[in-house]
C-alpha cells in the first residue's frame, strides 16, 4: 500500500465541495502538517540544505515534474517554491476541477505568464472586445513591442470567432462575465470552434483558450469544466475575498506546470509567503459562505435598481431581462448545481445624452463617497465591504473616451461590487444617492 493511502483516512470526494473548500486535499506531499489544524506560516525566502548533493538534486527536480513527477520537493529559496504557495497551488487546481496551478504575485502577473509562455513573435491573439483596463494596456501597449498582435471582435457572438482565426492565432483570450460591462460569453460555444479549428493543426500550433474567472470565482462558474485550456485569476479579489494581500494563479492542464514554474522564477512574480498563507487560511475556506450571502444581496439590489426611474439600465447575470440571462444560466452554477449569477452589477444612470449621464454618474458616486456608510468608493471588488467605481475615469481610464463604445463601455456606467453588508442598508444609502439624479 502506498504511503499517501495508508495516510489518507477519508475518501473526502463522499463530501460537498463546500465542506471540500475548508479543508482542501485531505494529504499533500507538499508539507507535513497532519496535526496542525490550520497550515503553519513559512516566513523564510532560503532553506537550509543537508549537502551539495542535495542541492544539486533540488535543482534537477525545480520545473522538471515531467520527470521527477510529484515528489516531495526540495525547497531551495522562496521564487522557486515553498510551502505555503504549494499548498495554496494544490487547494486551487482542487477547486477549479484543474491538474495543476502556479501562483503569482498578482493577477496580473498571471495574465502575463498564461500569455507569455502560449505567444512569441509573429503569432496572435483574438480577445473579446471588453477586457480588463490592465490587461488592455498589456495587450496593447507591450505586445506590440514584440510583434505579437492582437485582434479584438465581440464574443459574445461566438460565430464572430469563426471568420477571425488565422494560422497566427494562438491564444484566444476572454473573461465571463467580462469587466466592467459583465457581457456573459458562452464558454462551450467558444470551447468548441476552437477544437473544430484545431482538429487539423499539429500540437505546436493548436490554439489555446484562457479566461479570466476573478468576476466568478470557481465558486460560480469553472470554465475548466467546459474545456478551457486556462484560468487566471486574481486571488486579491473574491478568492483572498478581505481585500488585504494581492495574488494570481494561473489553473490548466498538467503539461503546462514546468513552463509556468520557469516563467513565474525568471519573471520574478512571486507570490509572498504571508499572503499565500492568507488566501489559504481565510479566504478559499470562507469562499462559499461569502459569495452565498454576497449573491442573495447583489440579487436584491439588481431587481431594485432593475426599476428605479433614475437607471437606464442594468446589467446582471441573475436578472430575467438581461439579455445574457439564459447563458449565464447554463455555465454559472455553484457547487450544489445552483444557478450563481455573481456578485458585481453594473448599471448606468440616464441621462439625456451621453455626457449627462456621465455627469449624474459621477454626481452619484461622489455623493456616495462623501455620504454612504455601506459603500466605499474603491476600485477592487470580492471584498467584505461594498465597491463603487467609475470605469470609464478608473479601472479602464486606458480607453480613450471616443472608444469606449468600441470596449462595450458606457461613459457613465457604474460598476458596483457586493459586500456583505445588511442588504436593505446598502439598498437605503443607494436609494438616498439617487434622489440627487432626479
Amino acid at each position: 500500500m502506498s504511503e499517501e493511502k495508508k495516510n489518507n483516512k477519508f475518501d473526502e470526494t463522499k463530501y460537498s465541495m463546500d465542506t471540500r473548500i475548508i479543508y482542501g486535499k485531505n494529504i499533500s506531499t507538499k508539507w507535513d502538517y497532519s496535526h496542525h489544524v490550520t497550515a503553519p506560516i513559512s516566513s523564510s525566502t532560503t532553506f537550509r540544505l543537508d549537502s551539495v548533493e542535495r542541492g544539486a538534486h533540488g535543482f534537477e527536480r525545480f520545473a522538471n515534474t515531467k520527470v521527477f513527477g510529484e515528489e516531495t520537493p526540495i525547497f531551495i529559496y522562496d521564487r522557486l517554491g515553498e510551502p505555503n504557495k504549494d499548498l495554496l497551488e494544490e487547494n486551487l487546481a482542487y477547486v477549479e476541477n484543474g491538474e495543476m496551478a502556479v501562483t503569482f504575485a498578482t493577477g496580473m502577473g498571471a495574465i502575463s505568464a498564461a500569455l507569455g509562455i502560449c505567444v512569441g513573435a509573429g503569432d496572435e491573439i483574438i480577445a473579446h472586445h471588453t477586457l480588463y483596463g490592465c490587461t488592455i494596456s498589456l495587450l496593447n501597449n507591450w505586445y506590440p513591442r514584440y510583434n505579437i498582435n492582437v485582434k479584438y471582435i465581440d464574443l459574445t457572438n461566438a460565430d464572430n470567432l469563426i471568420g477571425a482565426l488565422t494560422d497566427k492565432t494562438k491564444v484566444v483570450y476572454f473573461e465571463s462575465p467580462a469587466n466592467p460591462n459583465l457581457d456573459i460569453i458562452d464558454i462551450k460555444k467558444i470551447v468548441k470552434i476552437i477544437s473544430d479549428f484545431n482538429s487539423s493543426r499539429d500540437e505546436e500550433h493548436q490554439v489555446l483558450s484562457i479566461l479570466d474567472n476573478t468576476f466568478s470565482t470557481p465558486f460560480c462558474q469553472r470554465p475548466i469544466e467546459f474545456g478551457v485550456d486556462f484560468v487566471v485569476h486574481s486571488l486579491t479579489k473574491g478568492i483572498g475575498g478581505f481585500g488585504t494581500d494581492m495574488g494570481g494563479a494561473v489553473i490548466g492542464k498538467r503539461k503546462y506546470k514546468d513552463i509556468l514554474l520557469l516563467y513565474r522564477k525568471d519573471f520574478g512574480a512571486v507570490l509572498s509567503p504571508k499572503s499565500a498563507w492568507a488566501i489559504l487560511t481565510y479566504g478559499l475556506p470562507t469562499l462559499s459562505l461569502r459569495t452565498r450571502n454576497q449573491i442573495q444581496s447583489a440579487k436584491k439590489i439588481a431587481n431594485y435598481l432593475n426599476v428605479h426611474p433614475a437607471i437606464e439600465f442594468v446589467n446582471y447575470p441573475g436578472l430575467s431581462n438581461y439579455k445574457y440571462y439564459e447563458v449565464a444560466k447554463k455555465q454559472m452554477v455553484d457547487f450544489n448545481g445552483e444557478f450563481s449569477p455573481g456578485t458585481l452589477i453594473y448599471f448606468v444612470l440616464k441621462g439625456k445624452n451621453p455626457a449627462a449621464s456621465k455627469e449624474n454618474g459621477s454626481k452619484f458616486m461622489d455623493y456616495i463617497a462623501d455620504k454612504a456608510y455601506t459603500m466605499n468608493l474603491a476600485v477592487s471588488l470580492g471584498h467584505t465591504r461594498t465597491l463603487i467605481e467609475h470605469p470609464a475615469s478608473m479601472t479602464h481610464s486606458v480607453v480613450p473616451p471616443e472608444k469606449l463604445n468600441e470596449r462595450g463601455i458606457d461613459a457613465g456606467g457604474v460598476r458596483l461590487a457586493i459586500g456583505l453588508e445588511n442588504v436593505d442598508d446598502i439598498i437605503k444609502d443607494l436609494d438616498e444617492a439617487l434622489k440627487i439624479i432626479l
